[in-house]
């Protein structure tokens, strides 16, 4: 009876906090397909009468929203391989291959985390310019094969350490080089942590908006994050075509979570073994 007394307040409060955070959701869904006479009712309805669909029909027509999804998707594919292989390597090597002075490399790189991005930001576009690679997709590509990140680096070795050392022993002995063991053993016992900083690497990549304003000026390359920005300025005041273009721009990422969520839960317990 406790238990029930404390289940039902607790549900009632979980159900509270969602509906607040699913609200700017909702939201952006009611005012999509609202009619532009429904726009400045007061007091406002967050879902209108009469569903206006035709508002995604020209949202899609008012911005060229397939150009720009392209370029996000090939930056945020490659983002994706960069950062899972990339990452996983490293951490490889910082949790199975044992090396003179890999904790304190570990340390070093575990300490730029505390390095705050606009330091960098600087001598990072100095680098790209002299590079030739301004106003091209590197500097938004190229980084995610250079380690991955030093937090997606951490998760991925704190998996791999809950991976008993035997079976890797077991692998040498059947023969099996470094790579081979990577491939074969580290990898597919690791899909949900992988799956982890897949989903971080996706939404991040996704919803990238300062590094291609830095580094992209042809609209042509724009990426949704930056040319979504450029539809309100010109069409702001159509504010259930902008909210049409917006639910477009998220509905992938939210595809996304749900084929990655199985896994999401198992590569927060970073546990190596079912």
């Amino acid at each position: 009876m406790k238990k029930i007394k404390l289940y039902i307040p607790r549900r009632i409060a979980l159900i509270i906090i969602t509906m607040i955070y699913l609200l700017p959701f909702f939201w952006m869904i009611g005012t999509s397909l609202k009619p532009d006479s429904e726009l400045m009712i007061f007091p406002p309805r967050i879902f209108p009468e009469s569903p206006d669909w035709s508002n995604y029909a020209k949202a899609l027509n008012k911005f060229p929203f397939f150009m720009y999804l392209k370029n996000t998707v090939i930056i945020t594919v490659f983002n994706l391989i960069g950062v899972v292989l990339s990452s996983s390597f490293v951490a490889y090597g910082f949790s199975k291959i044992k090396w003179k002075g890999r904790d304190f490399f570990f340390a070093v790189m575990m300490s730029t985390v505390m390095l705050p991005g606009v330091v960098t930001m600087i001598p990072v576009f100095m680098i790209y310019k002299h590079l030739g690679w301004l106003d091209t997709f590197l500097p938004l590509i190229v980084p995610a094969f250079l380690g991955g990140g030093a937090m997606n680096v951490f998760l991925v070795r704190q998996f791999f350490n809950t991976i008993p050392n035997d079976i890797l022993e077991a692998a040498k002995l059947d023969g099996a080089g470094e790579l081979k063991i990577f491939f074969k053993i580290m990898l597919p016992l690791s899909k949900p942590v992988l799956a982890l900083i897949s989903l971080f690497t996706f939404t991040g990549s996704w919803n990238n908006y300062m590094g291609p304003l830095i580094y992209i000026t042809s609209e042509s390359k724009y990426p949704l994050a930056l040319g979504m920005p450029m539809f309100m300025s010109r069409y702001g005041t159509f504010w259930n075509q902008a909210m049409a273009a917006s639910a477009l721009t998220i509905l992938p990422t939210i595809i996304f979570f749900f084929f990655a969520q199985k896994y999401l839960i198992e590569g927060i317990k970073l546990s190596g073994l079912k």
